[in-house]
């Protein structure tokens, strides 16, 4: 069985939501550690890291769909096509409404499609309620 921590894989290009993120996140006392990509393909290559058991598995993984390098989508599909992160719950948190990314990112799989809220506050609520549901309430199956 692969280690699995409680750790967060924060996939987030933009410094200042990765910021607002993080801050949203410890204001609601989730104390988990959060591992940070900031582009797509650092994020398939940290996925490939908890595929080999080089680092362990993450408890949730938080997707922005907008990335350099790899799209969101594609990091998606990546994420699904591994034998053992692909059970791992993924939230996209994205500036995008767009009917065909929310259409596809289920396609692929996704827990949850969450568009980030303009401001902090709300940011930070909207954070909150998925720490609390995605860490303290939902139950996330064995790693094989």
């Amino acid at each position: 069985m692969t280690n699995t921590t409680n750790s967060i894989l924060l996939v987030e290009d933009d410094p200042d939501h990765e910021a607002l993120a993080i801050r949203a996140l410890r204001k609601a006392n989730v104390a988990n550690q959060i591992n940070v990509a900031r582009d797509g393909a650092e994020a398939i290559d940290l996925i490939g890291k908890f595929e080999s058991g080089e680092l362990p598995m993450p408890q949730l993984i938080l997707l922005d769909l907008k990335l350099p390098k790899v799209q969101g989508l594609d990091v998606l599909k990546a994420i699904r096509a591994t034998e053992k992160a692909a059970l791992l719950p993924v939230v996209v948190l994205t500036s995008s409404d767009e009917e065909r990314d929310i259409v596809s990112s289920y396609r692929l799989g996704v827990n949850s499609y969450i568009r980030k809220p303009v401001n902090f506050t709300d940011f930070a609520e909207a954070t909150k309620q998925l720490g609390m549901y995605w860490l303290l309430l939902n139950q996330v199956p064995p790693v094989a």
